[in-house]
């Protein structure tokens, strides 16, 4: 038994429902949200209410890791509940929950005699309170055996939102839906509940859905022979003109399933946004499938079932259209929106986000970090590795983000893509760093097989534009090597006297000037060599206490090596191992700098559960820290990273 939702804010033609700043308007929908309990793994943990999302209603992601957002002990009687049903409110900005108060791991199915109710502004905090039918209406209902799967629907004519739910007496083989006016503040019922819908025979699982004049009432029903005993189930529905009936049934079967003696139960239609179209979801529970069917008048729909790609197994539950900034929230509460669904794409749309630890963005897949101060700000600038759980390196932009305080993060609109440079054909964005010279802003940036560009903005955070229409370097400077991706990484570092130098490469580390215009090469390519260098890629100049610091990362599975030198150009003196392997990730690639009397160490890894690795990997930051003579410590990767510091 699993009651699924009625996305009843969708009946905007009688309702106008502010979903954002428009009234009445889908168009600010950005995404979905699910509420569900899980279906599998420690039944005494299963029966919680969880959340996911999804840009387009069919690919879903868990929050917080499929782990309860609150727990049932905090919100139940019974330590358990079963079918949420999500609904927004017809004002746009709250929020309502009700689910079956049960907890059948521990209690079993012998009785339960309420329900939850539980309202929010804002989707991440909640009241809420619980409904015993049994104590609050003795007279009528003081032998009830189930309340299941309670739901709520706005009634435009009363004004108040209807709670409805399938009752079942103790004695009685009837299964009828029930209904009652919520109060005002959702904490109760107005009055003792009435008989709303007594399908022919019995009924669970109701959602009500309004479209073009018409409710909907959709069920997991049965047929029965002339002894009663029933011999087919499935999803079904009635139809009314009015929210209180009467309700003409169909006897129709909905689902795909109702003539294969699968079992489905759970079902909740929702509308998909701004598009005429609508999913009838069902629970296909003893094969822990969730799977649709797509209708646009809500009688005929597909005959083939589809089914959601998901990272968790649902059991009853219902949907909603959320806008991004409600999975912004939802984000920055729980973690485990898709990037889609928060990153920032119009000008001046920024996200904002604290870090909660290392890696410091769980919302993207991060790489090959690059920084720079900025007066009292720190920019980061990272590859972006396209998705979790990469088989190789998917890398089309590039991602800026800033910070003043270590802790709270912005997120800016994409700043620039591969498809930027032209002449880029390997579509590859690999490497490269920021740096601020004459009011501008120069983004040097690898590109695989093709060679170093360079990107020129107005403002740190871009837009970047291809500066030169053609690479700054190829691999024909790189004199000392014979593969095809020499030129990459490049790293630049602007001396006390102005001088901008530029380093880069793999297997060979070689450097040069720039011109004064940051776009030209000022003379001859060097190549840096030292004893013990064995340097693989990703190199990285800062300056400290007059001493030039060359690290770069060594060796492969990498590691972050260091050396020392009094002039820019060495000769430098090898010092050692700074950070060892970043876990769970083939390659090390960092930034140090000093930010507000700290020095830090910014590197990525591949820690995103679950999808993380070599080459799906996440930017971290941890402290950085010189001994007297000037060497550094080795660095202390850590989960807790600088945030909490």
């Amino acid at each position: 038994m699993q009651k699924i939702a009625s996305i009843t804010f969708l009946f905007l033609c009688i309702v106008s429902f502010r979903i954002s700043a428009q009234p009445g308007s889908e168009k600010n929908l950005d995404g979905y949200l699910f509420a569900y309990f899980e279906g599998s793994g420690d039944g005494n943990k299963q029966e919680q209410l969880r959340f996911a999302t999804s840009q387009n209603g069919i690919n879903w992601y868990a929050l917080n890791d499929n782990q309860p957002i609150i727990p049932s002990k905090d919100i139940s009687h019974t330590g358990g509940i079963r079918d949420p049903h999500i609904l927004r409110g017809a004002d746009g900005n709250t929020f309502y929950i009700t689910a079956t108060d049960m907890f059948t791991v521990k209690d079993g199915w012998g009785s339960n005699p309420g329900f939850v109710m539980m309202k929010s502004g804002d989707l991440i905090n909640w009241q809420h309170s619980y409904i015993d039918i049994a104590k609050a209406y003795p007279k009528k209902f003081g032998n009830v055996k189930w309340v299941w799967a309670p739901q709520t629907i706005y009634d435009p004519k009363a004004k108040k939102y209807l709670v409805y739910f399938t009752i079942a007496l103790k004695g009685s083989d009837k299964l009828d839906l029930y209904a009652a006016y919520a109060t005002k503040n959702f904490d109760g019922l107005e009055s003792e509940p009435q008989l709303l819908f007594r399908a022919k025979y019995g009924s669970i699982d109701a959602d009500i859905v309004y479209k073009d004049g018409i409710y909907h009432l959709f069920y997991k029903g049965n047929t029965k022979d002339a002894d009663g005993k029933e011999f087919k189930n499935g999803i079904q529905q009635a139809t009314s003109k009015s929210l209180k009936g009467p309700w003409k049934e169909d006897f129709k079967y909905l689902d795909a399933y109702s003539d294969k003696k699968v079992p489905v139960e759970g079902s909740s239609v929702f509308k998909l946004n701004n598009v005429n179209e609508y999913i009838l979801m069902y629970d296909l529970y003893a094969d822990r499938r969730y799977e649709f069917q797509r209708s646009t008048d809500l009688f005929q729909f597909t005959d083939k079932p589809e089914t959601f790609t998901k990272n968790f197994n649902p059991r009853h539950g219902s949907v909603i259209g959320i806008t991004k900034e409600e999975a912004r929230r939802l984000q920055n509460k729980w973690g485990g929106v898709p990037a889609s669904m928060v990153q920032p794409v119009a000008p001046g749309d920024n996200f904002h986000f604290t870090a909660k630890g290392n890696p410091i963005i769980t919302h993207h897949y991060t790489a090959d970090p690059a920084a720079m101060v900025n007066n009292d700000t720190l920019w980061l600038f990272a590859g972006h590795d396209f998705e979790g759980g990469q088989r190789g390196y998917k890398m089309k932009d590039w991602l800026a983000f800033s910070t003043v305080d270590m802790k709270t993060w912005t997120e800016y609109p994409v700043p620039m893509k591969i498809t930027d440079f032209a002449w880029a054909k390997s579509g590859d964005a690999y490497a490269g760093q920021v740096i601020a010279r004459n009011g501008k802003y120069y983004w040097y940036i690898s590109t695989n097989t093709y060679g170093i560009g360079v990107g020129v903005a107005d403002r740190p955070e871009g837009p970047y534009k291809d500066a030169i229409g053609k690479p700054l370097l190829t691999n024909k400077d790189c004199f000392a090597s014979n593969h095809s991706w020499a030129c990459i990484d490049p790293a630049v570092f602007i001396d006390d006297d102005g001088q901008a130098w530029l380093f880069w490469g793999n297997q060979q580390c070689y450097y040069a000037k720039l011109k004064a215009n940051m776009t030209e090469i000022d003379g001859e390519v060097k190549q840096i060599q030292f004893e013990g260098m064995r340097f693989t890629e990703a190199p990285w100049v800062h300056k400290y206490q007059g001493k030039y610091y060359l690290s770069y990362a060594t060796e492969f599975p990498e590691k972050t090596a260091y050396a020392i030198a009094d002039n820019i150009g060495g000769p430098y003196v090898y010092k050692g191992i700074l950070n060892d392997l970043a876990g769970n990730s083939n390659t090390n690639h960092q930034a140090i700098l000093e930010f507000k009397n700290q020095w830090y160490f910014i590197y990525h890894n591949g820690g995103i559960n679950t999808d993380g690795g070599s080459f799906s990997r996440s930017v971290c930051i941890d402290k950085l820290f010189y001994n007297t003579d000037g060497t550094i410590k080795r660095i202390v990767m850590t989960t807790e990273g600088v945030a909490g510091n």
